[in-house]
């Protein structure tokens, strides 16, 4: 992981929601203690979707006051444990419900314990991200989030909202509004302009009915696609925003809105070097390196495509190579061709496609760029593997 890639990326974000923006970062992209500790460091507070990321939160020094729960999958350990932090007095910032089933067994246990949580609803905004049909999280057919009939169940099993100036009578719930999120990698802002028009209306209606109503959370999304290839900055999504608010009367606002990016934070600071361990001939060149689908299983899992550039040809340094080259034709002087990369896995769907590559024996090591979002956080140990270590410079 590249220090000050990370500073400059998460510097945009920064710039683009300044405070009193909430700014989380979503930690599924990159879950070693280490970076997040270092994003977290730069203005952002941790979003985790069970109790292992939020563990992993905690040792990186991330208090829970800068927490925030959510996930389709949340456990009745994970709601638990988010009762009992409540409990002790050291409550999330906030927990995201997906759906009245939630609610009610969340309020439950709230109820119990006698205490009280600060939640959000997760609308599903029904649109269609500009993305991989696997990252459109958004569209109407998903498994993720509400409809608007679903979120006034939700409320009303947990509670309702709260009495004029709160009391001991209030539920054990307390709504704070409205959390969406459209997808990953969007190649456009319309999608999310569309679901941030339906949030904003949605949260003016609620917020007319319930004094705790203040929030929305607009999720992530932001992209990062191969360098040089056109792609909507933070800055872009966020000049939307104005407008939308303005439509919105004063008294029905939401008072804080809240971001949650991950990819765009870690992911083009991240790099994986690998080692060649087969140069082969098979109607062109091709090599097996030793990473593949165990350390960064995207190309496999959905057809992600990841630069690679050649930090050695044939037992010798390759001039500019590492991450000042940023690009697949960086590797060599003229002599790179097409070449098959292929991942060691026992599985003919780990490859790392085709890239322009000088010639490379056993032994020369390569660099796959973009590999600080969601290659740790799914590493595996498929085959026997160890996870690979992550060093930040």
């Amino acid at each position: 992981m590249d220090g000050g890639t990370l500073d400059a990326a998460c510097a945009a974000v920064r710039e683009a929601f300044p405070d009193p923006i909430i700014r989380q970062f979503s930690v599924k992209a990159n879950d070693v203690p280490a970076v997040i500790g270092a994003v977290c460091g730069r203005g952002f507070g941790a979003n985790v979707v069970s109790r292992g990321e939020w563990a992993r939160a905690r040792r990186a020094g991330v208090p829970n006051a800068r927490i925030t729960l959510e996930g389709v999958g949340k456990t009745a350990a994970d709601l638990r444990t988010a009762v009992r932090a409540a409990a002790d007095g050291e409550p999330l910032l906030w927990v995201a419900l997906e759906s009245p089933e939630e609610a009610l067994a969340l309020a439950g246990m709230a109820r119990r314990a006698g205490t009280r949580l600060d939640v959000l609803y997760r609308l599903n905004p029904e649109v269609a991200p500009e993305t991989l049909p696997g990252l459109a999280v958004g569209a109407g057919g998903s498994k993720f989030g509400m409809d608007e009939t679903e979120i006034g169940a939700a409320i009303a099993a947990g509670g309702g909202g709260s009495s004029r100036g709160g009391g001991r009578d209030d539920p054990p719930l307390r709504p704070r509004g409205i959390h969406l999120h459209v997808g990953s990698q969007l190649g456009a802002v319309d999608a999310w302009r569309d679901a941030v028009r339906k949030g904003l209306a949605l949260t003016a209606l609620w917020r007319g009915t319930i004094e705790s109503f203040d929030t929305l959370d607009l999720g992530g999304g932001f992209p990062v696609l191969a360098a040089g290839e056109p792609a909507p900055t933070p800055e872009r999504f966020a000049r939307e925003l104005p407008t939308m608010l303005d439509a919105i009367p004063a008294d029905r606002r939401p008072t804080r809105l809240a971001v949650e990016p991950g990819r765009a934070l870690v992911a083009r600071a991240g790099w994986l070097v690998a080692r060649v361990l087969h140069a082969r001939d098979r109607g062109g060149p091709m090599v097996v390196l030793d990473a593949g689908m165990t350390e960064l299983i995207r190309p496999a899992l959905y057809g992600a495509r990841h630069p690679i550039v050649a930090l050695t040809s044939l037992g010798r340094a390759v001039e500019g190579a590492g991450a000042e080259a940023g690009a697949e034709a960086g590797a060599g002087p003229g002599d790179a061709i097409p070449t098959r990369v292929e991942g060691p896995i026992c599985e003919s769907t780990d490859s790392l496609g085709t890239h322009d590559l000088p010639p490379l024996r056993r032994g020369d090591l390569v660099a796959i760029a973009d590999a600080g979002a969601y290659a740790a956080s799914q590493g595996s140990r498929y085959n026997g593997r160890p996870l690979a270590r992550t060093v930040i410079r």
